[in-house]
């Protein structure tokens, strides 16, 4: 008998007391390892993670968390190809593998080097500006994004054991919630590997990672409303989950992704000689074949042109027939197995229900050679292409969840939409075109049914390729869909973070705003101790210290030599007569960019100190036009400090507000700088 996966729970290793149920080898149908749950104490895993982890999570900053991931990330690279070996007892191939585990791991190291650029060096963070409440200023509210004390739960799919897995780990520990991993039967021994590797690394702190390896039947009944549980899997199951009442009224979060019937649209401009047609061919054939097809992502609906669907279902066989399947581990093989015996019975369920309304072009359901193999033994099954009759309706019901797609005519790009439209919403749609109107078209009426849309054609091609094309999710994109894929979003770069995180709406006065955002609040006090805040280390630069500059003139001769040194001749600046009959301006006026290279003029400390480098400007606005012979002032107050953790500076962000005479705000905007943590550094 082979060894019984392990949870870990609660701080330690958990082995059931029974003898579990088999996992068997997709290649090989050999017993690869048992799975229980057998004698786990769910309602310990979630007070584990609520205490421990939370505890140890919650203190941490935004860049604080993302580097405990990017050395986790790092750790995961050094072991992958133990990873890998483990990975071909899935039937996956190597390059199946590549997109599971290196595309996990990628996708951990994105999100950190994200995080670490676009938030707060802090444990909050601000959603929007500033929102006025009374005239005084002394009533202001913000919008901020906070941590919350509950646990993740993330339940997922058997076909992307490893991405699965860290692409739901990285937004939840970025946003300070510990994780419980609930990986599916058929593919836990591998999923089981990757969480004893981090544990073992002590990388991560205790209670932000548990896992939970076979049945989680209880684990929602411990949920309360702080806790969010994110869903991979079939609709059936869903809509169980959905129905649990910890979800309907205890306020459980519950984001799911389900089935999807993607579609790929080749657009009615593509020839039978143009680069696109080919593009679309291989696309098709990749997203068939990849991981079997066993990816919620794959094109399950192949939408084509009428006059073109025998010339697109001629190559498209024609470029299955060169698919080889078999043994994942063999050089010669293009497509491995699906994962167990029991998928490749509902696949070819699905297939018999697809037969109802269209005709087999390519592969055979029940027979299949297999490289290396033995076909029966092994969960291997043949691409198998169908071409829809008209009016087919299984095509827009039916996915089957393997090498399969349906080729479907279409006249007219309504209806083209409106086909893409009967999948009752995907995760993904494409189309394939190298007319703009025709994507335009396409794009905005599928939108609606669609989490992401691919628009391919012979300029994007290259790339497009190189970042996984159709199929594989991206973490900067949001990946999740409407409708029947679940409704649900994932990753999206920071909005992944976001989902994880409680938005509240903060009132007060612009003091109490500062101390508890950690940022400066427009109003609030300024200190200004004498010091130049530019002869200021990060060690001693505080939020809040203020320089107040001398005032300077504005001469028409400025303006002139302004003009005429950089070119921007325009009117408003050098024609008297033009600009009086402007109401905005009502004579000659400042450049606003001169303005501001004058304001720093006023407030820059010129010799060597702290202040390494300005890498910028944000948020610039002109509001008061500065007319020649007019007197401007800065002021200029330190708003944020964010320490880099890999460098001997950090950045500052200044409030800029350049006032005239009468001290109204002319300009404002905030300036960006590196300044040293240390001065004299060492």
């Amino acid at each position: 008998m082979s060894a019984l996966l392990e949870s870990y729970a609660a701080g330690r290793w958990h082995r059931a007391d029974d003898e579990g149920r088999p996992v068997l080898d997709a290649v090989t149908g050999e017993e690869v390892a048992r799975i229980s749950s057998t004698g786990l104490d769910l309602g310990a895993m979630v007070a584990h993670g609520r205490t421990v982890g939370v505890a140890a999570l919650a203190p941490l900053t935004f860049h604080e968390r993302a580097a405990l991931l990017k050395a986790v990330a790092k750790h995961l690279t050094e072991v992958k190809d133990e990873l890998y070996e483990l990975s071909f007892r899935t039937g996956a191939t190597r390059r199946d593998s590549a997109v599971d585990i290196d595309g996990g791991i990628g996708t951990v190291f994105s999100l950190a080097s994200k995080a670490t650029r676009e938030l707060p060096h802090d444990t909050v963070h601000l959603d929007g500006g500033l929102e006025p409440l009374g005239r005084a200023g002394t009533f202001v509210g913000q919008h901020v994004w906070t941590s919350r004390p509950g646990v993740a739960v993330q339940v997922n799919a058997f076909n992307f054991p490893v991405w699965g897995f860290l692409e739901k780990l990285a937004p939840a520990l970025l946003a300070g919630s510990p994780t419980i991993v609930k990986p599916a039967a058929q593919t836990a021994y591998l999923a089981e590997l990757v969480v004893r590797r981090i544990i073992e690394s002590g990388l991560l702190p205790e209670g932000s990672l548990q896992l939970l390896c076979g049945s989680p039947a209880g684990l929602l009944d411990e949920l309360t409303v702080q806790d969010r549980v994110a869903f991979t899997g079939s609709a059936h199951t869903a809509g169980l989950l959905r129905g649990h009442p910890n979800v309907l009224h205890g306020g459980v979060e519950l984001t799911v992704e389900a089935d999807s019937l993607n579609c790929s649209i080749l657009g009615p401009d593509v020839a039978a000689d143009d680069p696109e047609l080919d593009l679309f061919v291989k696309a098709v054939v990749t997203e068939m074949t990849v991981k079997a097809g066993q990816k919620c992502t794959a094109i399950r609906r192949v939408i084509v042109p009428r006059p073109l669907v025998g010339t697109v279902t001629d190559a498209l066989a024609a470029r299955l027939a060169t698919i080889t399947v078999g043994d994942p581990r063999s050089d010669d093989v293009r497509m491995g197995a699906l994962v167990s015996l029991e998928q490749r019975d509902e696949v070819r369920k699905a297939i018999q229900s697809l037969r109802a309304s269209a005709d087999l072009v390519h592969g055979d359901p029940d027979r299949v050679e297999a490289i290396d193999a033995d076909a029966e033994r092994g969960a291997f099954l043949s691409p198998v292409l169908l071409r829809a009759h008209d009016g087919a309706v299984e095509a827009h019901d039916v996915e089957p969840f393997g090498p399969v797609s349906t080729v479907i005519g279409y006249d007219g790009l309504d209806d083209a939409v409106a086909l893409a439209a009967r999948g009752k919403g995907s995760l993904v749609g494409s189309v394939v075109t190298h007319d703009p109107a025709v994507a335009r078209h396409v794009v905005l009426g599928t939108a609606p049914w669609h989490g992401r849309i691919l628009v391919l054609d012979r300029d994007d091609a290259q790339e497009a390729t190189a970042a996984g094309g159709h199929g594989s999710p991206l973490p900067v994109l949001v990946h999740g869909g409407p409708g029947r894929a679940g409704g649900g979003e994932e990753l999206g770069g920071i909005r992944g973070v976001l989902h994880h995180l409680q938005r509240t709406a903060i009132q007060a006065s612009p003091d109490m705003l500062t101390a508890i955002t950690g940022r400066w609040t427009p109003g609030s006090q300024r200190s200004d101790d004498g010091t130049h805040p530019f002869r200021k280390s990060l060690a001693t630069l505080r939020v809040g210290d203020t320089i107040a500059s001398a005032s300077r003139t504005v001469t028409l001769a400025d303006i002139d030599h302004f003009a005429e040194f950089t070119g921007d001749t325009f009117y408003a600046h050098t024609d008297p007569e033009a600009a009086a009959a402007n109401p905005l301006f009502g004579g000659i006026v400042a450049h606003g960019y001169l303005v501001v290279s004058l304001a720093a003029g006023l407030f820059v400390d010129p010799d060597p100190g702290p202040v390494l480098a300005n890498f910028g400007v944000d948020h610039l606005r002109f509001l008061t036009p500065v007319k020649a012979d007019d007197t401007i002032a800065v002021t200029l107050t330190v708003k944020q400090i964010t320490p880099r953790s890999n460098a001997d500076y950090g950045e500052v962000r200044w409030d800029a507000v350049v006032t005239n005479a009468d001290d109204q705000p002319v300009a404002t905007y905030d300036v960006l700088t590196l300044v040293a943590k240390e001065w004299p550094q060492a």
